[in-house]
Order: C-alpha cells, then structure tokens, then sequence
C-alpha cells in the first residue's frame, strides 16, 4: 500500500467536514477524497440493511481512488456498517464511535453522561455498549433529535428555529444532571456554540471528530503509511457528492474557506 495515497473520508452530507477539517489539522501532509451522499441523506431515519448497502456503495468508490484509509465520519454508518464492513476489508477503517466514547468517560466527573445524534445512532445502542464496556458503573442517557440535521443542511445554523428545537431536545438531558454531553453526529459540531449556551458551562461537550483524527493519526503511524510528502494543491483534497454539488460547494467553504475549490457529483449507485 503507497504511504502517499489518500484517506477516503465519508458521511451522509456536510457534516463529516468536521471530521475532514480536523483530520486536516492533524496531518497537514495527507491528502483526503471526501464523498457526501447528499442525495440519500439522512441516515439516522433509514435501516440498518440500507445504510450497510450505502456505505459498501461508498467504500467501493473510494477504492477505485486508491485510498490507504477509510473514516467512516457519520455515527449512523458507525453504528450500522463499520463492524460489517471492517471484516470485508484489507484496508484499514475506522469510524467515530470508539474516540467519542472513550473521551466522554475520562471527562465525566458524576459518571452521567448524554449522547444526542440520530434516531439510527440513539436505537442502536452502541454509544451506551461501547461507554459501559469502559466504565460499567457510567450512566448513558441517549436522545435522538432527528432535526438537527436538516437545519444544518439548510445552513440554519444560528437561527430562533434551531434554538427553539435544541431547547425542546436537550431539556431531557438537563433534567438528568449530565455533566458530559456526547455530540453522536458529525454534523452536531456546526450548532455547538448553541448546544453550549443551551446546556450552560457545567457540562463538557464532547466533539469525536477531534479524537477520531488522533486515532486515525495513531493507526497510520503504526502501519508506516504516513504521507511523506504535501502534495499539489490541486490534487490534496477531493470532493465528491451524490446530488447538489453545487450547494455543497457554497457550504463546504463555510466550513473549510480554503480547500474546496470543486466539488463532482457521481452516480453512487453504480458502484
């Protein structure tokens, strides 16, 4: 496997961005092919069976472009494929799950910890399974908030709807004294700063993107498959969509100002 070939970095739309952006920040060398499947999104309302079926899809793009990784920045996916696919693969991949849990449980000081992400994510368990595999005593509590998504896709980032929304979804959390708050969508950093002042300064929040760019740092160092050398610009990062190239474009610079400088649209079902 070539060192200097990209990491495939995958998600349901933008929010996996987050995850890129840092990813970025931790390893300015690597190059990164970035899909979004903007046309199918959201996955946290889909099955299981479906969201496995997206994300063998995406998986088998991305190995049409080399790619020496894969992160699988969406929980949903995470939670659904990763398990599956990580058997079906030589190459190494990894999701968002793991890095989150595991800093949630250092930072938590009363052992009440919450997760919010999608109706996928929350059902599925996996964040409370793979905290209390850590720490049994910790106690989890999940809420899914299924709306959060679509405001972000809308760019209703700061907005009296979104407020309005955050305000009904986290009252639950508040009323369980948590002191951790898990973000289990890659797409829930963009709110953080109103999901903060919502929850007040006693609760931690915690953003897996950060930690999932560390692991990934920590597996591709382990294997020597760090990049040694920057690459042109034209060819360092990569942005493909499954529909609204165009849009994402518009939002992908908000989020990263300098590194999209296109983005292709491709039929993902074909793969």
């Amino acid at each position: 496997m070539d060192r200097n070939s990209p990491i495939g970095v995958f998600d349901s739309g933008i929010g996996g961005l987050t995850v890129a952006r840092e990813i970025m920040r931790q390893m300015p060398r690597e190059r990164i092919i970035y899909f979004g499947d903007t046309a199918r999104l959201p996955y946290g309302s889909k099955s299981q069976d479906t969201v496995l079926r997206y994300s063998r899809q995406i998986i088998r793009f991305l190995m049409t472009k080399q790619v020496k990784a894969i992160v699988i920045a969406c929980n949903t996916a995470s939670a659904y494929a990763l398990e599956t696919v990580e058997k079906e693969l030589d190459t190494p991949i990894i999701g968002v799950i793991r890095a989150g849990a595991r800093t949630a449980v250092r930072a938590t000081r009363n052992g009440k910890i919450g997760v919010i992400g999608t109706e996928g994510t929350i059902s599925s368990g996996i964040y409370t399974d793979v905290m209390k595999n850590m720490c049994p005593d910790i106690e989890v509590t999940g809420k899914s908030c299924p709306l959060f998504v679509p405001l972000v896709e809308e760019g209703l980032l700061h907005d009296s709807v979104t407020d309005e929304i955050a305000s009904r979804y986290l009252s639950e959390l508040k009323g369980r004294f948590i002191d951790t708050l898990v973000l289990g969508c890659t797409h829930y950093p963009l709110i953080r700063s109103t999901l903060g002042r919502l929850m007040g300064e006693a609760v931690t929040l915690v953003n897996p993107a950060y930690e999932t760019a560390i692991e990934l740092k920590g597996l591709l160092e382990e294997r020597g498959l760090t990049n040694e050398g920057a690459g042109s610009a034209g060819e360092k990062y990569q942005f493909y969509v499954s529909d609204l190239a165009e849009k994402f474009t518009a939002f992908a610079t908000s989020i990263l100002p300098d590194e999209v400088k296109e983005t292709r649209k491709i039929a993902i079902e074909e793969y």
